[in-house]
């Protein structure tokens, strides 16, 4: 009779919950990203998105609402530039 120690094997879901995560992050700094910092949020948001639908995510709505806001983020950076030609803009006036 022989005995082997054999390590128990777990299939772990780590790289799929990771995904996920970018999804969501991208979705969540695409929407903060319309309000505040968007030559940042944006492209973080797009470069998010476009890895966890690489991946291929179980959240591919969230993914794609993170790349649609990413993208609407660069939009309205380019707006308010073509407003007052600044990088800045405040809700003062």
């Amino acid at each position: 009779m022989q005995l082997t120690a054999e390590a128990p094997t777990r299939t772990r879901s780590v790289g799929r919950r990771d995904t996920d995560g970018m999804a969501v992050a991208s979705f969540v700094l695409g929407l903060v990203g319309l309000l505040v910092m968007n030559v940042f949020l944006g492209p973080v948001a797009i470069v998010l998105a476009g890895l966890a639908l690489w991946r291929g995510t179980t959240r591919r709505g969230r993914a794609l609402l993170g790349l649609g806001l990413g993208v609407a983020d660069l939009v309205v950076l380019g707006a308010l530039i073509a407003a007052d030609g600044t990088f800045s803009w405040s809700i003062t006036g």
